[in-house]
């Protein structure tokens, strides 16, 4: 019995190849090629295939949209991701939301025919190269985090939030109903427990670890 496949792609020529690579298989059987998220939702809903196959970046609904849609609605379609690139935060949200295959675009199409038939016996097939620098990403925020939460008051902590948020020391003094004088004072201690200089060092900083 043929693999059924729902192909979403928002590229015709991207969705046509896909089809014709895999209607060319005699294992696998193409129900509905869609080009948004909307449209893939849609057709898993209406069609149930064994496989979805979704490209990442797309209208109406961005393939990690869909995959939580899926995820959240308890469908046994498993979902291929097919994407250019991907966020280190992308691949930890498509992990998380139970993602059965991860491929690049640049990989050639016998890679994603053979991710098909792995995701189909039940194999979780991720690019190892993404996942292992996701995870790293991941660790080092826990760690940058660990280490904030060490090193900072609970006041200095939320005055590092604000200054990532892009709001001026007069603006926070209003907010924590402090003068400006005192957010100054909390900013030079901040900046020597964290080891930055200066307001933009701290938001790079606080973003890269997860503070905010």
């Amino acid at each position: 019995m043929p693999t059924t496949l729902v192909l979403a792609d928002d590229h015709p020529i991207i969705l046509e190849g896909l089809s014709q690579l895999f209607q060319r298989d005699k294992s696998f059987k193409v129900l509905a090629t869609c080009t948004s998220g909307q449209e893939a939702i849609a057709a898993v809903r209406a069609n149930k295939p064994d496989v979805l196959v979704l490209d990442v970046r797309m209208p109406n609904g961005d393939g990690l949209s869909v995959l939580k849609q899926i995820h959240d609605d308890h469908l046994t379609t498993r979902v291929v991701l097919l994407t250019a690139s991907m966020e280190d935060d992308e691949v930890l949200q498509a992990m998380e939301h139970g993602v059965w295959g991860l491929v690049l675009k640049e990989a050639a199409a016998v890679s994603l025919v053979d991710t098909v038939r792995r995701v189909t016996k039940g194999e979780r097939t991720l690019d190892q190269s993404m996942i292992v620098r996701a995870l790293d990403r991941m660790l080092e925020r826990q760690n940058g985090m660990r280490h904030a939460a060490e090193v900072l008051s609970r006041r200095e902590a939320e005055i590092v939030k604000m200054v990532a948020a892009g709001l001026r020391n007069k603006e926070i003094a209003t907010k924590l109903f402090i003068g400006e004088g005192t957010v100054k004072t909390h900013l030079h201690a901040i900046y020597k427990k964290l080891g930055v200089h200066g307001r933009v060092e701290l938001t790079l900083y606080a973003q890269e670890r997860g503070l905010v």
